[in-house]
C-alpha cells in the first residue's frame, strides 16, 4: 500500500513538472546572429545529419545555385555566413537538413505563410524600420466577428484603428486591405507588418490616420485556421468558393458593418481598396462592380483574369464596368508588380488594356517576384498617397 502511495505521489509529481511552464529549454545557441560587418550566421546543432542547408529570401539573385550550404565543426555544429551583408529587411528562413524542412530550435521569432512555418530576422536601416515596433503612439488591432446576411454566416476581420480613436470623437476613412489566395485576415498584421508600418508612418506624419479592415477573402472559412468552430483544419490553397465571384458579391456586407459599428466617413472620396496577389484580383473586380464605393484602389502583383471555369455576373462585361468606374475615376488607381512576378505579363497586358481606353492609372514596379518583401515595400509606398486633402 505505501508503494502503490509512492508511486502515485512520483506519477503526480512527472505529471506537474510536465505541465510546467517551459522555462529550462532556453536555447544556448546564437542563430541568426548578425555580425559586426553586416553579414548573418546561422547554427544548427545536428551533429548526426549528413547535410545541411539554410534556405531564405535574404539570398541575392546572383547567389549561385544552392546558396547557404552549411559545414560542421568538430562538435557537430553546422554553421554558415552569408559572403555578403544582406541589405536592410524582415527576411524568412528555413533549414533543410537531410532533404527535410526544419524552423530553426534557436529562433523563437516565427511566422506562418499559408501551410509553410518559417523563422524571421530582421536587418535594420532605411525602409525596414518601419517594420519594427518603435517608441511611437501605437494603434489598436482587434479580431472582430460580423455577420454576412448575404452569406447568412459569421466571419471575422482584423480592424486597425488609429492611436487616439477610442478617446476621440473623430471620424476616419477606411482603408480595405486584402490577403493573397492561402491567406486569411491575420496575414497583413504578422506577415505584412501593417500595424507597425501604420503606427510608424502615421506618427511621422506621412499617412493620413484611418481605419484599415483586413478581411477573410475565403469564403470558405470563417476565419484563420485554428481560430474557428472548423476547428484544427490545415491551412490549403484549395479552398472552395475561391475567385469564383463570392467574395466580391457579399464584400458590401463588410463595408455596411464596418461603417455602422467605426467612426468612419462612409463615402467614395473616403473608402480605398487595395490587395496582393488573389486580394488584388478581389480589389479590381470589387471596385470596378461597386463604382461608387471606392475613391483610390491599389492592385499589388494582383492576379488579373478570373480562374478557369469561375462563372459569376461578376466578371462579366469588365470592359463596360470599367468604362462606368473610369467615368468618374478613383483619386488614385495603383498598379505594383516585381519584374520576376510570374503575373507580371498578365498585368502588363492588363496596363495596356487601361492605356488603349485612357484610362489614368499610376504604375510602381520593383525587382524579385511574388514575396512578402515586396508587398511591404508597396504598402508603404500606397499609403502616403491616401486621403489626401
Amino acid at each position: 500500500m505505501k508503494r502503490n502511495l509512492i508511486f502515485s505521489a512520483l506519477l503526480a509529481l512527472a505529471s506537474g513538472v510536465s505541465a510546467q511552464q517551459a522555462i529550462w529549454g532556453v536555447p544556448q545557441m546564437i542563430s541568426p546572429e548578425v555580425n559586426t560587418d553586416g553579414t548573418v550566421t546561422f547554427r544548427l546543432d545536428a551533429p548526426e545529419a549528413s547535410s545541411v542547408r539554410v534556405s531564405g529570401d535574404f539570398f541575392a539573385p546572383a547567389d549561385t545555385v544552392a546558396p547557404g550550404v552549411m559545414a560542421r565543426d568538430e562538435n557537430g555544429i553546422w554553421i554558415y555566413t552569408t559572403p555578403y551583408a544582406p541589405a536592410p529587411e524582415l527576411y524568412t528562413y528555413r533549414f533543410m537538413v537531410d532533404g527535410r524542412l526544419f524552423t530553426d530550435p534557436s529562433n523563437v521569432f516565427q511566422v506562418r505563410d499559408v501551410n509553410t512555418v518559417m523563422n524571421l530576422f530582421h536587418i535594420p536601416g532605411g525602409r525596414s524600420d518601419l517594420y519594427k515596433v518603435a517608441d511611437v503612439p501605437h494603434g489598436t488591432v482587434s479580431k472582430v466577428w460580423y455577420r454576412t446576411p448575404s452569406l447568412g454566416a459569421e466571419r471575422r476581420i482584423t480592424v486597425y484603428t488609429p492611436a487616439g480613436y477610442e478617446q476621440s470623437t473623430e471620424r476616419y476613412p477606411v482603408f480595405y486591405l486584402l490577403h493573397g489566395m492561402g491567406g486569411d485576415e491575420n496575414a497583413w498584421t504578422e506577415l505584412g507588418r501593417a500595424a507597425q508600418i501604420l503606427d510608424n508612418m502615421i506618427a511621422a506624419g506621412d499617412v493620413a490616420p484611418m481605419i484599415v479592415v483586413m478581411t477573410n477573402g475565403n469564403v470558405d472559412t470563417q476565419a484563420a485556421p485554428g481560430e474557428t468552430s472548423q476547428g484544427f483544419a490545415q491551412p490549403t490553397t484549395l479552398l472552395p468558393h475561391t475567385m469564383d465571384g463570392t467574395f466580391e458579391s457579399h464584400f458590401p456586407d463588410v463595408v455596411a458593418f464596418v461603417d455602422s459599428t467605426y467612426r468612419t466617413l462612409p463615402d467614395k472620396s473616403n473608402r480605398a481598396i487595395a490587395g496582393l496577389s488573389m486580394g488584388g484580383f478581389h480589389s479590381m473586380q470589387i471596385s470596378k462592380e461597386y463604382p461608387d464605393m471606392f475613391g483610390y484602389v491599389g492592385l499589388f502583383s494582383a492576379a488579373i483574369l478570373p480562374r478557369e471555369g469561375a462563372v459569376s455576373p461578376v466578371y462579366d462585361d469588365i470592359d463596360a464596368k470599367l468604362a462606368r468606374q473610369f467615368a468618374d475615376a478613383p483619386a488614385l488607381y495603383w498598379i505594383a508588380i516585381g519584374d520576376k512576378d510570374f503575373l507580371y505579363q498578365a498585368n502588363c497586358d492588363y496596363r495596356r488594356r487601361l492605356d488603349d481606353a485612357g484610362y489614368p492609372y499610376v504604375y510602381y514596379e520593383s525587382p524579385d517576384g511574388h514575396i512578402w518583401r515586396n508587398w511591404r515595400i508597396y504598402l508603404t509606398e500606397f499609403l502616403p498617397q491616401l486621403f489626401k486633402k
